[in-house]
């Protein structure tokens, strides 16, 4: 601790109302501040499910209500006031706030450190949009000190799309899921079930899984879907008009999906893109299989034997639907478990945070 360079880290978040990336925000600043360091967490709306898993000993900074502008407008004066050595971006989402940062304080900026949280190469965008996504991702090197990708393979993307040396993309996964002691678990249907886990979002491409359901092989076979999210109306709408109130259930945020997966028969994940999709390696922790399209250039590094899973190509419903039947047939045989990585997450951030704070740094 005493050669320590970022004795004091600052992170960021529009609100607590669940994401991967706010949830591994919260477990890395539980780690830094075990190491000894001083965590400030700014947050838009700290209600919500995550504000749980809050570490203890954190400073927190609420700002009354969520938005980028407001995240934005508000993080220069909270930097010059509480004079971090360090700020922590937890996702891409997150970069457009890093730089307005940057552009403000200028020289006085602390070091940025952003973390690669969802796919750089996005099938899904316009080429307009496109071309103007790609000339965004350029300029990152200009306002951010370090770039942190969760693996090799997104580190590559990363290195491509922004135009820099592979070497100057460090690579660390993130901190693994831990049971949550006294975690309330949803009410689940009886028997067997298929499991969903994300927000209720266009991105996860609920609508999909849930027009899969009819199409299967065995009737009995309900599915639950673990999150919360704008695009709920419309997803209970289309189980109303399939018929499926019976059979698909949306039981909202989880405090805990470990015990929900652990009880599944497989876990879906039918996403357009993703980052490095953590709900992948937590079924498989579990050995529970798991079928995910391919969303991004992570989930063959996740999902690296047929024995685990399948990796189904994005928008190929007949490949969802055939994957599915596979794995949900009775007596198939479950993939044995594979340990999380991450577990030296805390520790290998603090090591970069250092080296950015550093003389010549």
């Amino acid at each position: 601790m005493m050669d320590a360079a970022a004795h004091h880290i600052l992170s960021y978040a529009e609100s607590w109302r669940g994401g991967g990336v706010e949830r591994a925000q919260l477990r890395l600043a539980r780690g830094w501040i075990a190491a000894g360091r001083r965590v400030t967490l700014v947050v838009g709306d700290d209600r919500g499910p995550l504000a749980r898993e809050v570490p203890a000993g954190a400073d927190i900074i609420v700002l009354g209500g969520r938005g980028m502008a407001r995240l934005s407008a508000a993080l220069p004066a909270i930097v010059r006031a509480h004079a971090p050595d360090i700020v922590f971006c937890p996702g891409n989402h997150y970069t457009g706030a890093a730089a307005w940062l940057r552009w403000r304080l200028g020289a006085a900026c602390p070091p940025i450190v952003a973390k690669v949280s969802n796919a750089l190469e996005r099938p899904d965008h316009a080429i307009p949009i496109a071309a103007g996504y790609r000339a965004w991702l350029r300029r990152h090197p200009r306002f951010l000190a370090r770039i942190v990708a969760m693996t090799p393979a997104m580190a590559d993307e990363a290195a491509r799309t922004m135009q820099l040396p592979r070497g100057d993309i460090a690579v660390i996964a993130n901190p693994p899921a831990r049971p949550i002691p006294g975690a309330t678990l949803p009410a689940l249907p009886p028997g067997r079930f298929l499991l969903g886990v994300g927000r209720l979002v266009p991105q996860k491409r609920w609508d999909r899984l849930i027009a899969a359901l009819p199409r299967l092989a065995d009737p009995r076979i309900t599915l639950v879907i673990l999150g919360e999210g704008a695009a709920r109306a419309a997803l209970e709408a289309q189980i109303a008009t399939l018929g499926l109130n019976g059979r698909v259930f949306l039981p909202g945020h989880a405090d805990d999906p470990l015990p929900v997966i652990a009880r599944a028969a497989a876990l879906a994940l039918v996403s357009d893109f993703e980052g490095v999709p953590g709900v992948l390696r937590e079924a498989l922790s579990l050995g529970i299989p798991v079928i995910a399209t391919e969303s991004s250039v992570a989930v063959r590094e996740i999902v690296t034997s047929p024995a685990l899973g399948s990796v189904v190509p994005r928008g190929d419903d007949h490949a969802v639907i055939a994957a599915l039947d596979h794995w949900l047939a009775p007596g198939r045989a479950r993939p044995v478990p594979v340990p999380m990585p991450g577990a030296t997450a805390a520790a290998d951030y603090l090591a970069l945070f250092d080296a950015a704070c550093a003389p010549g740094g």
